[in-house]
């Protein structure tokens, strides 16, 4: 946000500092006093020169005290920027020589003494170009924040001797009022000559004790509201504090002047209107309680920050600037910065369409200041870098050119003068040698403002030319007339649009006309629904399948009439809209997933996103920054991070397989690299959880655990082989001493902590939350199965390898990896692996164990019209295939692989190295233990198999296929398992 250099001081500026400067002589010379600021040396005597040139506020406070430059300079205050809490303990010692007798009076004289001179000194650092934008909106908020809270206190003891001690009824404690600063006061980004604007609360009702009549605490707290008003607001001879505004407080100047902790939340729940929401964005506590403050915005933050994706905000907002717009034109304000045409307010408003939106599932956006909040914006990749930048700068200019308006007379204006003289000493103020220059980079400036804000809160049909109707527009008759339509009329319309079965589209519609939900819905969600059906109609009949494409959408858009705010965002999104009926016609899967979860509409914002799911530690980056912007106290949030994040990523994959921009071997990566990081997330949250509870436990070397514990994965996620919907095969396993005790004041043994440890994990993971459930988790497969211990000792489970597991689990061990934990354990857990799984085995016993239990796997879980694929009908088009359990299928070609590394590892040890079919089938071509050709058919058939099971799951259909499919394959899977010696 660079602004230009300092302009020249040419010499009719030097005239106007010269007569300035005689006029403080002058005045100095009447007081007896001598300011001598002729005698300054440079660079401060050149700064004074263009500080009394540019502001007449400045001359006008040196005429009337002639010291306070002097001292100003002389302190050195004018040469540096302060340090923090500096400006307040400034003011703290000046009210601490006032003494107990003081009044009113003199606290309102003393306040605007010190607001005059900081006044003073913030110009002169801003015109001189040695204050920063950042500093001087500093500099005045923490000068309000001094005065409003230093006032206060200041007021409650007297008001308390006059009054009593407000209590609380039910806490008995004494009360402290609440002030709470809004818009630019509560972002900390107050301009040279703004208002306040504030709102008091206290916690709770009673009444005052110790007094000469007891008062009600709600009198009490409008008595010292009014004391603090006056001594802030009021024009005496020295000025004013700050105009203090209240009218944003509940009901606005009808209301009370102070509300208690539950009328304030009461309030915002029944009757709190958008323009509120807006507001209470910035709200920050300046005055008062600061801690029970901070329990009020927490209780206020619901209202602000919705849990779900609220669209409904853009027209809020768009509504707003309407009325704006036509304040502006009534009274003529074009030329205000703030209000007009690509001003202050429109980036404002950029920033905070994107903090209603999205801002109650994502915690970064729930900050005050706008340019964190566009830094954010571009981090989280809610707007391109190139548009925040040009917001950024955009916005920097425009509060400087505020700036120099307010600095001539410390005038709250945001107006561009019309004045020759005012016009040539702004630009000049600006850097610019003459006004031409000025405004037309300020006229640049305000262009782009406005071009982002069409872009962002204008109605998407605007961009339409009006000549041109909207798709929509042919559909909103056969919606708004419903049944009353003319049925002919509308099968025809119907017909016409593409719909194979007219007649079953329209009962749908008006099934959804006549739901019992609709009933319920309050108006402004029908007006939502009657917006959105029409556009969702067009954008149907666009599709190659319309029947398809509605038959799908339609549940999801019955799902979310409760919540129309998510009809919205696909109101005021065409790209999404179109995305949703791509996607729910292409997959039943995805359709369903829509439905039950409408927070994944917010995936379609971003096609690009959408399509490129991100890579393993990308994924796990974005998940561990999400769950830091989290309180660590707040489960709740957590487990909805999780899930949500679970959710979208898991949406992002299933539309690229759809798309066809990611093959099968990737879907299962991504698959299989969200589950890992999600994991490793949930292990360090339930370990934390442990930890703060019951203390570390200890390892047999005395040391402590951190954590010396794995989650291992079997099965699919162990051989990164999943798929959407899989569950989890987890085995836990630990590298403590059992018997140990913990470190904390809850002590418990190892065995148990480890115990509880993998308690929490399950709980984490399978816990039903308005989100869903993380995954579902098998155990199944940890030593012993489910009589076992659920946490395992690495001793434990190396014993149980060695002399108590049945083959089938050494075959499921060849698929078992660590997911998430301690390195140190893992490498004992790998090293355990290889050395169960690398021991001499007799191969006509294993043959005879793998091929029993494959048979009865068969005979179980197989196709029964075929014996599982191996009768004489198995190949033809009226029997099925169960890709997975039937002959030549998946399972044979992985028990295979299973008896490959069992059989043949203790000579090859290769084979251990990697847990997935593919990699091990090339190791088992590299040793040439499987000829190449039987190695590439076994590798293409379980791709082609895997290909199609995924295609069926995102069809919502069981994996099975015709019996006339894949012959070639499932011959040579039979032929090199007979070769193999197991059938």
């Amino acid at each position: 946000m660079n602004r230009p250099a300092l302009a020249a001081l040419t010499e009719a500026w030097q005239s106007r500092a010269d007569w300035a400067l005689q006029a403080l002589d002058e005045r100095a010379a009447e007081d007896g006093e001598r300011a001598a600021y002729h005698a300054w040396q440079a660079p401060a005597r050149e700064q004074l020169n263009r500080v009394l040139a540019g502001s007449d506020f400045v001359v006008e406070q040196a005429r009337r005290l002639p010291a306070m430059l002097a001292n100003l300079h002389g302190s050195g205050w004018l040469a540096r920027a302060l340090a923090a809490g500096e400006l307040r303990a400034a003011l703290a010692a000046q009210l601490g020589e006032l003494g107990e007798q003081a009044d009113d009076d003199q606290l309102g004289a003393l306040l605007r003494n010190f607001r005059n001179a900081q006044q003073v000194r913030i110009i002169w650092r801003d015109v001189t170009r040695q204050a920063d934008l950042a500093e001087t909106c500093r500099d005045l908020s923490d000068l309000a924040d001094a005065c409003i809270d230093l006032a206060y206190h200041w007021l409650y003891p007297k008001h308390c001797a006059q009054f009593g001690t407000p209590l609380g009824r039910y806490s008995q404690q004494a009360q402290h009022l609440v002030i709470l600063g809004m818009g630019k006061l509560g972002a900390g980004e107050l301009n040279l000559s703004s208002d306040i604007d504030l709102i008091f609360a206290y916690p709770e009702g009673g009444e005052t004790e110790g007094g000469r009549r007891s008062l009600d605490n709600q009198e009490f707290f409008t008595r010292l509201g009014q004391r603090l008003i006056k001594a802030l607001d009021a024009h005496t001879v020295d000025g004013f504090v700050f105009r203090t505004d209240m009218r944003l407080r509940p009901y606005g100047s009808s209301g009370p002047l102070v509300y208690s902790f539950a009328a304030m939340e009461q309030y915002y729940q029944d009757q709190g209107r958008d323009w509120e929401r807006y507001a209470m964005i910035k709200a920050r506590v300046v005055g008062g309680d600061a801690v029970a403050g901070a329990h009020l915005l927490e209780q206020l933050r619901p209202f602000v920050y919705r849990r779900y994706l609220d669209f409904s905000a853009i027209e809020a907002l768009r509504t707003m600037k309407g009325l704006i717009q036509q304040e502006v034109q009534r009274r003529g304000m074009a030329q205000n910065i703030k209000l007009g045409a690509g001003g202050i307010r429109e980036v404002e408003f950029i920033a905070q369409a994107f903090q209603l939106i999205h801002g109650g599932r994502d915690l970064s956006l729930q900050q005050r200041p706008l340019l964190g909040v566009l830094d954010t914006l571009c981090d989280q990749g809610y707007l391109p870098d190139d548009v925040v930048s040009e917001l950024k700068e955009a916005y920097g200019f425009l509060r400087y050119v505020e700036h120099a308006l307010q600095a001539v007379a410390d005038q709250q204006t945001q107006m561009l003068p019309e004045a020759p003289e005012a016009r040539a000493r702004i630009a000049w103020l600006m850097g610019y040698s003459d006004w031409a220059s000025f405004y037309d980079d300020l006229a640049h400036w305000r262009e782009r403002v406005a071009w982002h804000f069409a872009q962002v809160i204008a109605d998407p049909d605007d961009d339409a030319p009006k000549a041109q109707a909207h798709p929509a527009d042919e559909w909103q008759p056969l919606w708004l007339s419903g049944p009353n339509q003319d049925e002919a009329a509308a099968l025809e319309q119907l017909r016409d649009a593409g719909f194979a079965d007219a007649d079953e589209a329209w009962r749908k519609l008006c099934g959804l006309q006549a739901s019992p939900a609709l009933r319920q819905v309050q108006r402004v969600g029908r007006e939502r629904l009657d917006a959105f059906v029409p556009r969702l109609l067009a954008q149907i009949s666009e599709h190659a399948q319309p029947d398809l494409a509605l038959a799908r959408v339609l549940p999801l858009v019955e799902a979310v009439l409760r919540r129309s705010a998510y009809l919205v965002l696909l109101t005021e999104n065409p790209g999404a809209l179109q995305q949703l009926v791509i996607l729910c016609a292409a997959s039943p899967y995805i359709a369903a997933q829509m439905a039950r979860y409408p927070l994944l509409l917010d995936e379609l914002l971003n096609e690009g996103r959408l399509y490129s799911p991100p890579q393993a530690d990308e994924l796990a980056s974005e998940l561990r920054q999400r769950l830091l912007r989290i309180p660590e106290e707040d489960l709740e949030q957590q487990m909805e991070a999780l899930r949500h994040f679970k959710l979208a990523h898991s949406l992002r994959v299933a539309a690229s397989e759809v798309a066809g921009t990611l093959p099968l071997m990737k879907v299962s990566d991504y698959l299989t690299w969200l589950a890992e990081a999600i994991l490793r997330e949930v292990l360090n949250l339930a370990w934390q959880q442990m930890v703060l509870r019951h203390g570390r436990p200890r390892r047999a070397d005395g040391g402590v655990c951190d954590p010396d514990f794995i989650i291992v994965g079997y099965g699919k996620v162990g051989g990164i082989e999943l798929g959407h919907s899989s569950d989890l095969d987890l085995v836990f396993i630990h590298g403590a001493d059992p018997q140990a005790e913990t470190d904390g004041e809850r002590s418990i043994d190892g065995a148990q902590f480890f115990t509880r440890l993998g308690q929490r994990i399950i709980h984490l993971l399978t816990t039903q939350t308005t989100s869903g459930q993380l995954y579902e988790v098998d155990m199944r497969l940890r030593p012993s199965g489910a009589s076992g211990l659920l946490v395992s000792s690495l001793a434990a489970f190396h014993k149980y390898q060695q002399l108590e597991a049945w083959t089938w689990e050494h075959q499921a061990l060849v698929r078992a990896r660590m997911l998430a934990g301690s390195e140190s354990v893992a490498t004992a857990f790998e090293a355990i692996r290889c050395e169960v799984l690398g021991q001499a085995r007799e191969l006509a016993a294993l043959q005879q164990e793998v091929a029993g239990m494959r048979a009865k796997m068969r005979d179980n879980l197989g196709s029964r019209e075929t014996a599982a694929g191996t009768a004489d009908n198995a190949f033809s088009a009226t029997a099925p295939f169960d890709l997975k359990h039937d002959a030549g299928g998946i399972v044979d070609i992985e028990f295979m692989v299973q008896y490959a590394v069992l059989a043949w590892s203790a000579q090859c040890p290769a084979l251990l190295r990697f847990t997935d079919n593919i990699r091990i089938l090339e190791e088992l071509e590299r040793a040439g233990l499987i000829a190449s050709e039987d190695v590439r058919l076994l590798q293409e058939a379980y791709k082609a198999y895997r290909a199609a099971a995924h295609r069926l799951a995102l069809q919502q259909l069981p994996g099975v296929v015709s019996g006339d499919l894949f012959h070639d394959e499932r011959h040579g899977v039979r032929r090199i398992w007979q070769s193999l010696g197991l059938g």
